[in-house]
């Protein structure tokens, strides 16, 4: 009389072979295409508001010139051929090599991990925007213009706020969804029945 083979472990929340713990499931975080659709719309738009804002500002202001808005705020159309401050004034080959880099290293960051948050599309879309934008006059101008002045501040543009803020979203979803991993993870290691502290 032959042993029967004993039965595969069959757990609730395992993959769809229904044998593969959860633990070790893989989960694919590639970019879809509609997040890939969504990105390049967030970063064209981008693109446009800041090359139409410096484009306004360069056609009814002279270099130097100024129009106070309100309080602290006045619109004064200066110029920078460098990056945040003014570094790098005297390198604009070397910024224009950095930017293209980042750029580039953000769409490969995109296609390999386009899913792990859906704020990725807005927030990368608004960086790589804003960061293509002030590229282009770089490459085109050897500089960038800047108009918006808060006089405590250095000067600045949209793409500067584009890329400022598309940053603080990254970092605040990347965060989210480090957390979100972390408390799956926890709870995927806890003893089987043993239910959470409250």
């Amino acid at each position: 009389m032959t042993e029967r083979a004993p039965a595969p472990d069959v757990r609730v929340g395992s993959t769809t072979d229904g044998l593969t713990p959860i633990s070790s499931a893989s989960r694919q975080l590639g970019a879809t295409w509609h997040q890939w659709v969504s990105l390049i719309l967030v970063a064209v738009a981008a693109l446009c508001a800041d090359q139409l804002t410096k484009a306004i500002v360069t056609t009814r202001l002279d270099l130097g010139d100024e129009v106070h808005v309100i309080g602290p705020f006045s619109i004064h159309h200066v110029t920078n051929s460098g990056i945040a401050f003014g570094l790098f004034a005297r390198a604009t080959p070397i910024v224009i090599l950095l930017t293209s880099i980042a750029v580039a290293w953000m769409l490969y960051f995109f296609a390999r991990s386009g899913s792990r948050h859906p704020v990725l599309p807005v927030a990368l879309g608004l960086v790589i925007g804003g960061s293509v934008s002030n590229l282009i006059d770089r490459v085109r101008l050897g500089h960038v213009t800047d108009f918006i002045d808060l006089k405590y501040w250095p000067a600045f543009n949209l793409a500067d706020s584009f890329i400022v803020v598309g940053v603080a979203a990254l970092l605040l979803a990347l965060i989210a969804a480090d957390r979100k991993w972390s408390d799956q993870r926890a709870l995927l290691s806890r003893p089987h029945g043993q239910s959470p502290r409250l």
